[in-house]
């Protein structure tokens, strides 16, 4: 097990990270396009042969669900964080299904392309529509792998629905165990830090989401290299998402305990996190995490931020591999 040696010279207070000190907003306008070179890239036959399959499913309360399936093999099956969308694991399923593996991501039902309901905007809705995904594919031996709140999701998805459809799970820079201030949780963030996003949302979530990129990916760092790309792409996923769902996801996120489930983990799992996460804190997340779940395997990257599965790709891709094939 990898361990961290003392996280908190990377991290900053929930506080700080979440409502205060917001960077200055993203400079108006995309980026001209550049010209590229293609590369081959060794897609087999089973990539594009067989059945036409459908892009969404229905859930039992008529939630339709939008889902890619790439690959075949061994299955991987991955949830996002808030406020994005299943394209924001892009990167790793493209590198897993090049390597002998099916991927299927979903984007959460109010987030994306999938319907906006008034209901299930919580977090037993998402596990249930995972399971609703997984079940109508019928996929088994599944590796389930979560990003922040989508980590919260494979959690409470295994708390809830068991490990009988599951071989392994994977939680990168997650929510849980749980974030909100309490008496049993005097280290989270206190309320109102959650009730200033819902404000800013409701004020004007384009601006609010466009001040949360660079905290996300950790532009705002001395000598960061983010590419304005990965910013903008931060602001276009998050717009995609309904305000009403993204305003009680974070309800969602930030006040749901996950302690229960993550004792209920008996698969091997894979916690990774980076310790300079601004967004979730790796000593409040990562670590408690890791100490409830058996057996859990830790990375941790240093001074990587919240949004590792981008701005750490190749060495996220290059983890996620070798604990596949372990």
């Amino acid at each position: 097990m990898q361990k961290i040696s003392d996280p908190s010279p990377f991290c900053v207070s929930r506080r700080d990270a979440l409502v205060g000190g917001l960077a200055a907003g993203i400079a108006a306008g995309l980026p001209g396009l550049a010209t590229a070179k293609t590369q081959k890239q060794p897609f087999s036959a089973p990539l594009i042969q067989g059945k036409q399959q459908m892009s969404t499913i229905k859930t039992k309360d008529g939630a339709e669900i939008y889902y890619k399936d790439w690959g075949s093999g061994p299955v991987v099956t991955f949830s996002h964080g808030w406020p994005l969308n299943s394209d924001a694991w892009d990167g790793q399923m493209l590198f897993l299904a090049q390597h002998g593996f099916r991927v299927v991501a979903h984007d959460r039902r109010g987030h994306g392309r999938s319907s906006q309901p008034t209901s299930g905007n919580n977090m037993n809705g998402y596990a249930d529509d995972l399971a609703a995904v997984i079940e109508t594919l019928d996929l088994k031996g599944v590796t389930l792998v979560g990003h922040s709140t989508g980590g919260g999701e494979v959690a409470r998805y295994i708390g809830r629905h068991g490990t009988k459809r599951v071989a392994k799970a994977v939680l990168i820079a997650a929510v849980p165990p749980v974030m909100v201030k309490s008496a049993t949780n005097p280290d989270g963030l206190p309320i109102e830090a959650f009730d200033a996003i819902r404000a800013g949302l409701v004020k004007d979530r384009s601006q609010f989401y466009r001040d949360l990129a660079p905290q996300f990916y950790g532009a705002n760092r001395p000598g960061s290299n983010i590419s304005q790309g990965t910013l903008d792409q931060f602001w276009l996923w998050s717009m995609q998402a309904g305000l009403f769902s993204a305003y009680e996801c974070v309800k969602a996120f930030s006040e749901t305990d996950f302690t229960e489930d993550l004792r209920k983990f008996d698969v091997p799992t894979l916690v990774l996190h980076g310790e300079d996460d601004q967004i979730v804190p790796v000593k409040d997340s990562a670590v408690k995490s890791a100490r409830l779940i058996k057996g859990a395997k830790e990375i941790y990257y240093p001074g990587a931020p919240h949004g590792i599965t981008a701005t750490h790709q190749d060495q996220v891709n290059a983890d996620l591999l070798a604990f596949l094939k372990v």
